[in-house]
């Protein structure tokens, strides 16, 4: 029986404002950094565009840009570095945890990976009125984006 690590989130799941959790079983191993690289290496053009409206918009209020994912491939990342606009709280072959924190929100993702079982688990706690509001679409975009993730890494490890 697979067996899976204990994600981490920001708080319990019944304090949060936002958490999803969403799991593939992939047909071979690969480390949680391994599955980041094949998820991100190729941004696809709706994704572009949705970060690049994402900035706009946010920029009105304050929030720094993040201008989406480069595609850059690491080999090893370590606590303290940043993966793209998120910073790297912890990093294990099994597990990555990435934050992004402003005066809005802040967003914890965790990769985990066990006996195949990848997961990625996403969970938010807002500030303010507009970190809400900014949810509410991020939120339903956030869980088409990350199962056509899977569904990239999958296909890709199938090779």
């Amino acid at each position: 029986m697979a067996t899976t690590p204990i994600a981490h989130t920001l708080r319990a799941p019944s304090e949060l404002d936002y958490y999803d959790c969403r799991s593939t079983l992939l047909p071979s191993e690969v480390t949680a950094l391994e599955a980041w690289n094949i998820m991100t290496a190729e941004p696809g053009p709706l994704l572009q565009l949705a970060f690049r409206i994402r900035d706009a918009i946010s920029a009105l209020f304050g929030v720094k840009r993040i201008g989406g994912f480069s595609g850059t491939r690491r080999d090893s990342v370590q606590v303290g570095e940043h993966l793209d606009f998120f910073l790297v709280e912890h990093s294990a072959p099994d597990m990555l945890v990435l934050t992004e924190r402003d005066r809005h929100l802040d967003v914890m993702i965790c990769l985990s990976i066990s006996e195949r079982v990848f997961t990625i688990t996403s969970s938010v706690v807002t500030h303010n009125a507009f970190g809400r509001a900014y949810m509410v679409p991020v939120g339903q975009v956030h869980k088409l984006i990350v199962n056509s993730d899977l569904k990239r890494l999958k296909r890709t490890l199938e090779g």
